[in-house]
């Protein structure tokens, strides 16, 4: 057991939605290796603006007029600039007039866009945040020059403000936007998020957790905080900027040393290894959002099984009445017979008749290792 909750499956019986659109694939097969189920709803979409003709204009713009200073504030947008200018025959001059102008990335994504176009960046901030540019160049001094500032999709993060109110002349570029997803499927993973049915929740983005949100209605925001900080839920983020909407909340998001997908995914991965289990005669026992984990292997159960043995976990081997175990089972059944039934299919399903037992004319509980 302990190579499962240390080794590749120890997310075996989490059920994970993520809400990122680009790069969803990469998050999924990486959690999907370790064990977990994953379910795609993107909160946001990105929207490529490669033939928009404002971005080409801006960029003849700068080829006439080069910049001083280049601000690239996402890896994928610098990247979709230059193919935007490849696509217009303006790549090569471009080009030119970048390796002549500073070089600001926020962060090593945008860096590394930077040198795929065979360019080197002057700075890079360590942060990886908007914030961090903006005062390290208000420090230096922007009075009288001429800044280009490559986007995100949700805008300037007030680097445009900043840099003109200092005297800066500024041009502002959005090679990709934030468009909407499917309206239905966000709104079920928010749904199932507030019942119960999810482990934990994947953002990316703060837009994303914003729209995330903003999907919610004040009953389940409230479910879905009361979990999150009752710890059935993991609301997990690539960083504090991601983070800061759910904080807004009032939620406790997971939030890496580093920010990066891999980062995110050890925690998530730390997070769940790190979790108490119960120690039965049939092994380690824990249980998740739809099912449980029992001596390494996930099960999965029915809805009564599901409530039954999450009732007989927190009684941690104390008996529980069967009058409170007849409630569990769908329609509120008051058949005894009906629960022997649902009893008999937890024990099937566990593998083990051991592991439930039956306390005579009281109920039942779980055998607890000695």
């Amino acid at each position: 057991m302990s190579e499962n909750r240390s080794g590749t499956q120890v997310l075996a019986g989490c059920t994970i939605a993520i809400t990122a659109d680009r790069r969803s694939r990469e998050l999924a097969g990486a959690l999907e290796r370790r064990g977990a189920s994953v379910e795609h709803a993107p909160a946001l979409r990105v929207v490529p603006h490669l033939d928009d003709e404002s971005l080409v204009e801006v960029t003849r713009t700068v080829i006439a007029d080069p910049p001083d200073l280049v601000v690239a504030t996402t890896g994928i947008g610098f990247r979709g600039w230059v193919e935007a200018a490849d696509a217009a025959g303006l790549a090569d001059e471009l080009l030119d007039v970048l390796q002549d102008a500073r070089l600001i990335a926020r962060g090593p994504k945008a860096r590394g866009s930077i040198e795929a176009a065979g360019l080197t960046a002057d700075w890079v901030a360590t942060s990886e945040t908007a914030a961090e540019i903006k005062d390290f160049l208000l420090a230096e001094g922007v009075a009288g020059k001429r800044i280009a500032v490559q986007h995100h999709g949700s805008g300037s993060d007030g680097l445009d403000e900043a840099f003109a109110g200092a005297g800066a002349e500024v041009l502002s570029l959005v090679v990709y936007r934030w468009g909407p997803a499917d309206a239905e499927v966000l709104a079920r993973s928010v749904s199932r998020t507030a019942e119960g049915a999810l482990d934990a929740v994947v953002f990316t983005s703060a837009p994303g957790a914003s729209a995330w949100l903003g999907c919610a209605t004040d009953d389940e925001l409230i479910g879905i905080r009361r979990r999150n900080l009752e710890g059935s839920l993991l609301l997990a983020t690539v960083g504090p900027v991601t983070a800061g909407p759910l904080a807004a909340h009032g939620m406790s998001p997971l939030v890496p040393m580093r920010w990066r997908l891999g980062a995110v995914v050890r925690e998530i991965v730390g997070h769940y290894a790190a979790q108490p289990f119960l120690a039965t005669v049939a092994g380690p026992l824990s249980v998740r959002a739809r099912g449980a984990v029992l001596d390494g292997s996930a099960l999965t159960l029915t809805p009564a099984g599901h409530a039954i043995l999450s009732e007989l976990v927190a009684a941690r081997g104390a008996v529980v009445p069967k009058e409170h175990l007849l409630t569990l089972l769908p329609g509120g059944s008051r058949d005894a017979h009906a629960l022997e039934a649902a009893i008999a299919r937890l024990r099937d399903t566990c593998g083990s008749r051991d592991l439930v037992r039956t306390v005579v004319k009281r109920g039942y509980s779980l055998a607890l290792a000695s």
